[in-house]
């Protein structure tokens, strides 16, 4: 779904038949002002969408924006101003509300974690724990607050997963099936491997021709273990075309991420940055009238 068909399909669901409230009580020619203001302080994100759903829905609305996405705005502060039609504006609010609030609040939270990790190489990565058909938005954010995407769908990276090792019969038949699968589809797909413990490791170095390997669920002692371990083969690297990736998951959060990235491993994935983070107080609220 791209950013147009998300922005229609969202406005049918909430508008529906008609947006019946304000058609009944706001004339058709009535025409204002309205202000979107942040309640608490934070890192402001969704002002280029919510500028996109306004003038998708009303391209006559003046929309007025006040900070740019990834700013650091504090509470009572107005973000957007928008003039024109008040029914418009209106019923577009909730729409804009709901993701600014959200895209905002993974943004703070991300750009949280990224401060934590600063001085060291990690790169703060989101995960596909996103919220359905939401993905694109709550990715969006995470940029936003400063950290980077992993692969966005199952379609454009191979990751291969504890289940598919379990499925497939171990580490090393996961990989060569793939090897073998994307040489029959002519594709040229990233390899990231997880691995949950050092055997598994050692594994996935003994068969190579990876280009990552995912460290799941490993203490920060175990962690750098493995960095050192998968940094410290150059047959390894040699045999997997370059140097290898190495990228922590599993139960990171904002209190012990310091600790991962002083590992020296390249990643942390993290799917609280889109699952566990907490919305931005925000409202719209009407400033002038005319008719």
């Amino acid at each position: 779904m791209n950013l147009e068909e998300f922005i229609k399909a969202a406005l049918n669901e909430d508008i529906g038949e008609g947006d019946h409230t304000t058609l009944a009580t706001i004339s058709e020619n009535a025409k204002g002002k309205a202000e979107i203001i942040v309640k608490e302080d934070c890192i402001i994100s969704g002002i280029v969408l919510a500028d996109q759903i306004f003038t998708y829905y009303d391209s006559t609305l003046n929309v007025k924006t006040h900070f740019g996405d990834g700013e650091k705005v504090s509470a009572g502060k107005t973000c957007i101003t928008i003039e024109g039609r008040l029914r418009s504006i209106l019923s577009c609010e909730r729409l804009v509300l709901n993701c600014m609030q959200r895209m905002s609040g993974i943004a703070t939270l991300t750009n949280k974690m990224c401060a934590q990790i600063s001085g060291t190489k990690a790169k703060i990565l989101d995960t596909r724990k996103t919220t359905p058909l939401f993905r694109l938005i709550e990715k969006w954010a995470v940029k936003t607050g400063g950290g980077e995407n992993h692969r966005f769908g199952l379609y454009d990276m191979i990751l291969i997963k504890n289940n598919h090792v379990d499925a497939a019969g171990g580490v090393a038949k996961a990989i060569l099936s793939v090897k073998e699968y994307l040489k029959k589809k002519n594709k040229n797909l990233s390899i990231v491997v997880e691995a949950r413990n050092m055997n598994e490791v050692k594994e996935v170095m003994q068969t190579g021709e990876v280009s990552r390997i995912l460290l799941d669920n490993f203490s920060p002692a175990q962690l750098a273990e493995a960095v050192k371990m998968v940094g410290g083969n150059p047959a390894f690297a040699k045999a997997s075309a370059g140097k290898v990736q190495t990228e922590a998951s599993g139960k990171i959060t904002l209190e012990n991420v310091k600790a991962y990235a002083e590992t020296g491993v390249d990643f942390i994935s993290a799917g609280a940055l889109t699952h566990s983070y907490k919305t931005i107080d925000m409202s719209l609220r009407v400033t002038g009238r005319q008719e």
